[in-house]
């Protein structure tokens, strides 16, 4: 594996380095306005309105209460019976996640990595109890702990893996609940069109009432597709994306957690995490890191 970059070179140059850099210098975790997010909404909206005025029907005539209420209250519903409670908060929470970015950057925390590993080697285990009160993710903080407190290498592996399980699972849950309310949105569409379509046979004798009432009928399918389609579904393909990057972050702390737990030499360890670092942070190979 390729050694990554000068950057991260410079720092790995013994064992006497007195502390690890400051995390607010480390991490950028400050939540910022996802940008891409914005904007796929905002072109998503603004094609299904421009498509709409093409048609050159009133924008009146989409607005049909009924649709909305058995599409929207409906969605609702099922998803409260399919969905347990704490499935349900978890995807609430996500979905306010993905209203903000928030990123790690991966070269500045695998330099904090190293620096913890030099002062490992430097001063013995013990002292990780006291880097963890400054370490700049929750997840190093924890296993820079459980390292310290477990009795043996076997026991502190087990027991950080079974974290990394248990968190993946949990990390699905907000995806599924969304999924399976963007399956049954557009099921109840179609019920709101069987629904505008039996009122309008009501009236069969008015054949212009007919027509009208049969394009507003079909109003809730629209509903129902474009609420499945525009929001759910791409919602919940979000929050899975949000879940494998923050896993991928945690098992790059994980392989260094026992690259520290073992006192591996640092150019052994940095060959080890480098292929956690994203292509655009790992440029042009440098030799000569010193340990």
């Amino acid at each position: 594996m390729a050694t990554p970059a000068p950057a991260l070179a410079a720092p790995v140059r013994g064992i006497d380095t007195p502390h690890v850099p400051a995390p607010a210098a480390l991490m950028q975790r400050s939540p910022a306005p996802d940008r891409w997010l914005w904007w796929g909404l905002l072109i998503a909206a603004a094609a299904l309105i421009g498509g709409v005025m093409a048609t050159g029907v009133s924008p009146r005539y989409f607005l049909q209460p009924t649709g909305m209420l058995i599409v929207l209250g409906g969605t609702a519903g099922v998803t409260l019976i399919s969905t347990p409670r704490g499935a349900l908060a978890g995807a609430l929470r996500s979905l306010r996640v993905l209203a903000n970015a928030e990123s790690v950057d991966r070269r500045a925390l695998l330099e904090e990595l190293l620096a913890l590993n030099r002062i490992r080697r430097a001063k013995g285990l013990w002292v990780l109890d006291i880097e963890s009160n400054t370490a700049s993710h929750p997840f190093l903080r924890d296993l820079l702990l459980a390292a310290v407190d477990a009795p043996g290498r076997a026991d502190f592996q087990a027991a950080i893996e079974s974290r990394i399980r248990v968190e993946e699972r949990r990390s699905d849950t907000g995806a599924k609940a969304l999924e399976v309310a963007g399956g049954f949105a557009p099921a109840l569409g179609v019920m709101g069109t069987v629904v505008g379509l039996i009122e309008v046979l009501g009236q069969f004798s008015n054949l212009t009432g007919v027509a009208g009432g049969i394009g507003t009928a079909f109003v809730s399918t629209m509903y129902g597709l474009a609420l499945a389609n525009l929001l759910l579904l791409p919602a919940a393909y979000r929050i899975r994306a949000h879940a494998v990057e923050a896993l991928e972050i945690e098992d790059m702390i994980f392989e260094a957690g026992l690259c520290i737990y073992d006192g591996v030499h640092p150019s052994l360890m940095l060959e080890r995490l480098g292929a956690f670092l994203t292509p655009s942070a790992n440029p042009s190979p440098k030799p000569g890191v010193a340990g």
